[in-house]
């Protein structure tokens, strides 16, 4: 017989099934309530959340501060779109310059939005100050690469999931393999190259962490043919990998930098795109915009989660409970045929499953964690992301990794 709590679950699980697209699978759990580093589902059930909506919430489910932001700005003005100025916006657009050392910000919504305006950026410096000629400029991706789902996006993709089926695709791209700076130069040097957009780390691909020195590399190769650095560090940013920016590993400050996901603190969408005034100034107006880019509520949400970051040392907190993480875990998969390896920098890694990418292990895996108290989901089939949110404390992570290595203990396969 069927359970109260399983019907009331699946109440909730055909609604959506019924009335909206289909175009996620997720997790089979109905949440309702989340606090810190922690989530309620609709039965009362309380989780770890080992994803933080992709990274987007490393300040904890409803942080009081951020939340305060919210309700103070909410009660007050919200949005006027850019056809006027309001009192909130500037003051943001100062701090985040400040913060992260570049002379001009252009604030978007979503992470893809802001993807699409450093492509525009590109293109347009490209032409006026590299002097490409007119619609030559190219963009250069590395396979594996994902900044979104929109045409433009996947049109640098090479996950079949993503293009199948929407082309024709964006003219002026060209996909070279990861980490490999041999053939980025190659690519690097056609004058008609406007820019090298890439993750640092690559999340969607499965943590994907290149060599040491990649980075350096890139900036020094991008200044040598005069070729705009994009970091795609949407995922990666904000503390997420145990320093502010992943590029600050080596140093390697972009040209142009996107970030978002985190900067909303998990509360409402938006994004930014950060350069110096030679590049950002080739936008003149008219040329690119957003009707809620830049409106008054999300910068104070922003501007409460970066010094929620700054404030709480999550950027530290990061950067030491991830050496714990993989030092345990690494020391666990000695001794089992099932987790390949583990991978990862601060509180973004992964594992990958002894498993073909089109195996169920995985997804059997994250269903086992959720029944054991801790939510995680697969990305390219063999491969779990395991991304808490930064205020999670070392003894609450302790307690992980034994959900983690006591959950993958049943799956290891016969001797």
């Amino acid at each position: 017989m069927e359970t109260t709590e399983k019907l009331l679950q699946d109440y909730y699980l055909d609604l959506e099934a019924k009335h909206g697209a289909h175009n996620y699978k997720p997790l089979p759990v109905v949440l309702e309530r989340g606090l810190g580093a922690y989530l309620w589902d609709v039965n009362g059930k309380k989780y770890y959340d080992f994803l933080s909506a992709y990274s987007a919430v490393n300040q904890g489910h409803c942080h009081p501060k951020i939340i305060g932001a919210l309700q103070n700005q909410s009660s007050k003005l919200t949005l006027t779109s850019r056809a006027f100025h309001n009192n909130v916006l500037g003051g943001f657009e100062k701090f985040l310059t400040n913060l992260f050392g570049y002379n001009k910000c252009l604030p978007m919504n979503s992470g893809v939005e802001a993807g699409e305006t450093a492509v525009k950026l590109a293109r347009k410096w490209g032409y006026e100050i590299k002097g490409i000629k007119k619609n030559a400029a190219k963009i250069i991706f590395p396979e594996g690469n994902f900044w979104g789902r929109t045409l433009a996006a996947i049109s640098s993709s090479t996950d079949p999931a993503s293009y199948n089926g929407f082309g024709p695709f964006m003219p002026g791209y060209e996909i070279i393999p990861y980490n490999n700076v041999h053939v980025l130069e190659k690519k690097l040097s056609d004058p008609n190259c406007a820019a090298f957009m890439f993750e640092p780390i690559q999340g969607e691909a499965g943590v994907i962490v290149p060599d040491e020195g990649y980075l350096r590399k890139v900036r020094l190769l991008c200044s040598k043919y005069n070729v705009l650095m994009i970091a795609d560090e949407i995922q990666t940013g904000i503390g997420r990998t145990g320093k502010m920016l992943a590029t600050d590993y080596e140093e390697a400050r972009p040209d142009i930098l996107v970030l978002g996901k985190a900067l909303s603190g998990g509360v409402m969408p938006v994004s930014v795109v950060l350069c110096d005034d030679p590049i950002m100034m080739c936008l003149r107006p008219g040329e690119h915009g957003s009707t809620f880019g830049g409106n008054p509520l999300s910068a104070s949400v922003a501007s409460a989660a970066l010094k929620v970051i700054i404030d709480e040392n999550l950027t530290q907190n990061a950067y030491h409970l991830g050496k714990i993480f993989r030092s345990q875990l690494e020391e666990f998969i000695k001794g089992t045929k099932l987790v390949k390896l583990v991978r990862g920098k601060g509180l973004l890694n992964a594992i990958v499953i002894n498993d073909s990418p089109e195996g169920d292990t995985a997804w059997n895996i994250c269903l086992k964690l959720r029944d054991n108290g801790l939510l995680a989901k697969p990305t390219h089939g063999n491969i779990i992301r395991f991304a808490p949110p930064l205020v999670i404390k070392e003894e609450q992570l302790i307690d992980c990794i034994k959900i983690i290595t006591e959950t993958l203990k049943i799956f290891e396969p016969d001797s």
